[in-house]
């Protein structure tokens, strides 16, 4: 049975295709959280305020927001920053946790210099339009920093077809030609379909019978599922999303900020 893609919501998230709900939704859970947090600080006597009183107090506070939005802005900003800081916490230390899968995994291919002192993991989808744009900043990185080492997390979560591209990317590792396949997707316009995916795989020189047969193996499927399951563990929300050092850094994201993520890592940062 395929692996059921992942699929992420109508409109992405600026920079990355998102598959998770909007920050917006989670602080605004969080600040109604925090006010029923301080029902009970209420004198015992509010809970026998009558209808027309409890009127009167939700019309008295209304007017108190319209007139000072700024105390409302004031508290959800203080509910996003502290879920922001929760998630990099998390996120942070699922980094130190699990960094021999996110580095090591065998059934992950690696680029660049295998022995290099700093990776770069991309978690990435063939028909996300930001890997797309990112790629060529990717590929300069590779070409001018001889000690980069590129791991590449197949993350396919835009349906059906970003499924069989990954599965098609994997089973190319068996015929020699994983890069080649990878930078032919990353450079192809317009919709990716199945025959796309296999046009391309032709196009580089790919067996495809053999392809095909290598595309159901089990190995493959796990292979796919250990990354989508990375990517939650990671709090990585959509496509493209990379792993610097000790840094998670989401979106398609220019090369000098790279250049920069990647001389932290180099340096302990």
């Amino acid at each position: 049975m395929p692996l059921r893609p992942r699929l992420p919501p109508a409109m992405p998230a600026p920079a990355a295709v998102s598959r998770r709900p909007r920050l917006g939704r989670r602080i605004a859970a969080a600040l109604a959280g925090l006010l029923l947090a301080t029902a009970p600080l209420l004198p015992a006597a509010a809970a026998e305020i009558g209808q027309a009183e409890r009127q009167q107090i939700e019309a008295i506070i209304h007017d108190y927001l319209m007139q000072h939005p700024d105390v409302l802005m004031e508290a959800l900003q203080a509910a996003e920053d502290k879920l922001k800081g929760e998630e990099q916490e998390k996120a942070s230390k699922a980094v130190v946790e699990r960094r021999q899968q996110i580095l090591n995994d065998a059934a992950t291919p690696v680029g660049g210099n295998p022995n290099g002192d700093v990776s770069v993991v991309e978690f990435f989808d063939y028909r996300c339009p930001y890997c797309k744009q990112v790629e060529p900043s990717l590929e300069k990185l590779l070409a001018e920093d001889q000690q980069l080492r590129f791991v590449y997390k197949e993350m396919p979560v835009l349906g059906p077809e970003s499924v069989i591209a990954a599965r098609a990317a994997l089973a190319a590792r068996n015929q020699g030609k994983y890069l080649a396949f990878h930078i032919a997707m990353m450079n192809t316009k317009g919709q990716i379909g199945e025959d796309t995916v296999y046009t391309v795989a032709a196009s580089v020189g790919l067996d495809l019978d053999r392809l095909k047969r290598d595309m159901a193996a089990p190995e493959i499927e796990m292979a796919l599922k250990s990354n989508l399951d990375l990517a939650d563990q990671l709090d990585i929300r959509g496509t493209p999303g990379f792993v610097i050092g000790n840094q998670i850094v989401p979106g398609a994201v220019d090369i000098a900020a790279l250049r920069q993520f990647i001389d932290d890592a180099r340096n302990g940062k």
